[in-house]
Order: structure tokens, then C-alpha cells, then sequence
């Protein structure tokens, strides 16, 4: 009988793994098509000079030119400026709401974070042809005529190199945190009520709560948030091309507009590939010392 029921659930195991692989199969073959495979093509393209009629093969050539390139050196400066001025600042802003949001009745919460998550819903495109009238150099653009109440001049703040940056940040920071404030609704909800009622027992006052309970339980969810914010903005690619295209004197080349400009406007595929791995070796050394760092007393 032992023996028969192991024989059982050996076929019974067998036969749910086979189930297991054949459910997953779908997601194995596009992420296979879509993921691993360009990433190993790219990885091939950038040792050579790549054409659709016959590669030629130039070793690390691609890869001495770039490092020689001081556009390539100014575009990861420019990233580096727009991460560290928008990750930390949205991670503050999606917080902050979060918190405002937290006090109000459940289907004011949902109605809030309906609002904040829309952005993200909308076209990027059409999100940036708004922007673009904000930013009208014109008296016409809602900026300048804001600005005009305080006997400021008109701004051309796409057009001009030392205000192009700060455009794209501002940007950055008034819009697209509705999915970090839906993320910090969801881990403050999971914060157990005893903790709270502990530090009242004890007197705390609200900062008090905030710096000895809501932040280190939040530590996790911030962790998170600030990786994959890093990796978004050294990614960023959409509001550069549509605003600005990379200028004024590519003040506000990023790295991946870079790359494309790399591949479609030059078609120098080669050198294209070996930036964009260039590109996730950065972002991998700074996610793994994020986690070296922020990560060690972190519970998953």
C-alpha cells in the first residue's frame, strides 16, 4: 500500500509539473522572443560593425570610441543630474500624499489615488504637447505668464541651455507618482494598528510615530521605490525626445536618447548595442550598491 500510494503521487507530482511548465509556457516564449533574445543579439551587434547585408566584426572598437566620446560623457552626467534631482524628490511627493491620503474615508482614498494614478494612463505624448504649452517661450505659455505677475521676463525654458534641464525636472516632479502613492497606501495599510496604539500609550506625539514606526516599516516599500526609480530615470528617454530632442547643445542629451539617436539618426547599430549594455552595467552597479547599503537590515 506504501509503496503504491508513493508510485501515486510520484506520477501525481510528475504530472502537476508538466501542467506547471505548460501554463508558463506562453510567458517562457515571449520572454525568450522579446527579452533574452535581444539581449543576447545587442551583446553580439556591439563587438561589430553591424549592417543588414553583412556584419564585419571590430572587437571592442565600438567600445574604445565610446569612451573617447565626450557626448557620451556629457549624456551620463546629464542622467546622473536628473536622477539624483527627481528620485529623491518623488520619493518624497508620493510619500507626502500618501500620507494626506491615508486619514480619508476608503472611497475618498480610492477616488484620490484614481487621480494621481491617471497620468499614467495617458498618453506620454499627449502629456508632453501639454507641457509644451506650459513651457510656450511665448506670453501666451501659462509659465511665462505666471511669472509675468512678478516682473519677470519671458523664459525660452526649452530653448535655453542653463533652463532646459530644470524644465525636464520640473516635469518630472509634477507628474507620474500615481503608481509610488498607490505602492506606499498599500504598505501603510499594512502597518499593524498595536504599533500605533503602543506609542500613543507612550506619549508619542506625530513626528515621533513617523521617524519610530512609519518609516523604518516603510523601509522595504522605499527601497523598491528608489531602485526602480533609478532605473526609470537613467532609462529616460520620451520626455527628452518630445521636449527638447536632446538640446539646447545637448544640455539635455540622456543616455537613451543617445543610443537612439546612435541607431536611427546615424544607423551605427554596433556602437548602439555596446552603449546600451554600457548603460546596464550603470544602472546594475547602482542597484547593486543600493541594495549593499539600504538593503541590510531590509525583511522581504
Amino acid at each position: 500500500m506504501a509503496r503504491t500510494a508513493t508510485r501515486s503521487k510520484g506520477r501525481l507530482n510528475r504530472g502537476d509539473g508538466a501542467w506547471a511548465y505548460a501554463f508558463i509556457a506562453v510567458a517562457l516564449v515571449v520572454y525568450a522572443m522579446f527579452t533574452a533574445y535581444p539581449v543576447v543579439s545587442a551583446f553580439i551587434i556591439s563587438f561589430q560593425q553591424y549592417s543588414p547585408l553583412g556584419s564585419t566584426y571590430v572587437g571592442l572598437d565600438n567600445y574604445s570610441s565610446i569612451f573617447r566620446s565626450e557626448l557620451f560623457g556629457k549624456a551620463v552626467w546629464n542622467t546622473v543630474i536628473y536622477t539624483i534631482l527627481t528620485v529623491p524628490v518623488a520619493l518624497m511627493l508620493s510619500f507626502g500624499v500618501a500620507i494626506m491620503i491615508m486619514p480619508l474615508k476608503k472611497w475618498l482614498q480610492t477616488t484620490f489615488k484614481a487621480i494621481y494614478y491617471l497620468p499614467a494612463v495617458a498618453s506620454g505624448v499627449a502629456l508632453s504637447v501639454v507641457w509644451l504649452w506650459i513651457y510656450d517661450p511665448m506670453p501666451a505659455g501659462i509659465l511665462n505668464e505666471v511669472i509675468g505677475w512678478f516682473g519677470i521676463e519671458n523664459q525660452n525654458w526649452l530653448g535655453s541651455s542653463s533652463t532646459s534641464m530644470f524644465s525636464l525636472v520640473l516635469m518630472s516632479w509634477l507628474s507620474s507618482h500615481g503608481t509610488s502613492i498607490i505602492i506606499y497606501v498599500a504598505a501603510l495599510l499594512g502597518i499593524d494598528d498595536s504599533y500605533y496604539e503602543a506609542a500613543e500609550i507612550d506619549g508619542a506625539n506625530f513626528l515621533q510615530k513617523m521617524w519610530h514606526i512609519v518609516i523604518p516599516c516603510l523601509k522595504p516599500t522605499t527601497l523598491f521605490l528608489l531602485v526602480t526609480g533609478v532605473i526609470g530615470s537613467f532609462q529616460v528617454f520620451q520626455n527628452a525626445y518630445l521636449m527638447t530632442g536632446g538640446g539646447p547643445n545637448h544640455s539635455t542629451t540622456m543616455v537613451g536618447l543617445l543610443i537612439f539617436d546612435t541607431a536611427f539618426k546615424y544607423f551605427e547599430f554596433g556602437t548602439a548595442a555596446a552603449q546600451s549594455l554600457i548603460l546596464a552595467l550603470i544602472i546594475g552597479v547602482i542597484a547593486f550598491i543600493q541594495f549593499k547599503f539600504l538593503g541590510k537590515d531590509v525583511e522581504y
